[in-house]
């Protein structure tokens, strides 16, 4: 089911085992990366998951895809990242895990991009099975 909002048109809710809802945020992050490097790519995110700055941020869910030269990173939160994520963009933790991919992922259009809300897609249309069938 999705929650229609204007202010953050990715909050979607989701069954929870208690039978409420919960509203669960996607962001989903668009770059380009050489399929040669989604080890390396997973790795930094192994090391960075296993500390603290998924929950700074507020992360629940992590999963990156690649398709043709592009890279998707799609994360799942509770909340929205988008406050979270300015707070730490000058955490060591942040600068370190994205120093580590700057060897592998950059932006989708390079003329663009000022920062990683460029990189960010925005949803056009949803559809879930209705739970409640």
């Amino acid at each position: 089911m999705r929650r229609e909002s204007v202010d953050n048109p990715t909050a979607y809710t989701r069954a929870v085992p208690s039978g409420r809802y919960a509203v669960s945020h996607r962001t989903l992050i668009v770059a380009r990366m050489n399929p040669s490097d989604e080890q390396s790519v997973a790795e930094v995110f192994t090391e960075s998951d296993g500390g603290e700055l998924p929950h700074l941020v507020g992360v629940s869910r992590r999963e990156l895809f690649a398709f043709h030269g592009l890279y998707f990173h799609l994360i799942e939160a509770e909340e929205s990242i988008q406050a979270p994520l300015a707070d730490v963009r000058d955490h060591p933790l942040f600068v370190d895990v994205n120093t580590k991919l700057e060897k592998y992922i950059t932006a989708y259009d390079p003329a663009t991009w000022r920062g990683p809300r460029d990189a960010m897609a925005r949803s056009f249309y949803t559809w879930r099975a209705d739970s409640a069938r």
